[in-house]
């Protein structure tokens, strides 16, 4: 008689992640549990991904439709603060797609990129929220930086999906603590943290802007330049 195979538990799905920066391995502990209740109500990963994208995207849209409110008088914190909730509690959501697909074995290419697919298009919507409230706050920002600052964005996810296919991506292998609070500046997870508390100073988010589209050139710069010298040797 073959022995029943126990039932998963949080520590199972949080087992089976992918790892990431240090803001993103907390979303991974909080993934766990969205996927062991995704499991236990019958779910698929793509439902998952589904969710995480009409979630995300709304987000976006709702602070981006509150900008007229805001420049009228209306505060910017408790939109700044369900904004940092919802980000994150979405990207948990990206985060447990994955986590169960692995452990149900239910995962497909096709899944994938619908994971893929989701995670552009809710990006794609954190840039423009980042982008209308610079334009709103600092108009005299030239057109450019916002356009050179949603360009290099994806700089930042294509990397991710080229790291899970080639462990060689990344430049620093070193696992130190210093290291890990630098590369902060490329964890989506701590990056959508400063983008939501950026709402409550909108006059400063082109320093959001500038700041992540220099991170990203820069990195840019720095992989091709790395994977170029590694094919020249």
């Amino acid at each position: 008689m073959t022995a029943q195979r126990p039932s998963p538990r949080p520590s199972d799905f949080l087992a089976a992640n992918r790892g990431g920066g240090l803001a993103t391995l907390l979303d991974q502990r909080g993934a766990a549990y969205f996927a062991y209740a995704a499991w236990r109500t019958g779910l698929k990963p793509t439902h998952l991904s589904l969710v995480n994208l009409v979630l995300g995207v709304g987000v976006s849209a709702g602070v981006i439709a509150y900008i007229p409110a805001a420049r009228d008088g209306a505060p910017w914190w408790p939109v700044a603060l369900a904004a940092l909730v919802l980000w994150q509690v979405a990207y948990m959501l990206d985060c447990a797609d994955g986590q169960l697909a692995r452990v149900t074995g239910t995962g497909s290419e096709a899944g994938a990129r619908v994971d893929i697919l989701c995670d552009i298009a809710i990006q794609a919507s954190v840039v423009a929220v980042v982008v209308a409230v610079a334009d709103a706050y600092t108009p005299e920002l030239p057109a450019w930086c916002g356009a050179a600052f949603a360009a290099l964005w994806m700089t930042n996810l294509v990397t991710a999906v080229m790291a899970k296919e080639d462990d060689g991506v990344s430049m620093v292998k070193s696992t130190s603590i210093v290291v890990r609070l630098v590369k902060l500046v490329r964890d989506y997870g701590a990056i959508i943290v400063v983008i939501a508390l950026a709402l409550i100073w909108p006059g400063l988010m082109w320093v959001v802007l500038v700041g992540f589209g220099a991170v990203n050139a820069l990195f840019l710069l720095a992989s091709i330049a790395s994977n170029a010298r590694a094919t020249l040797r």
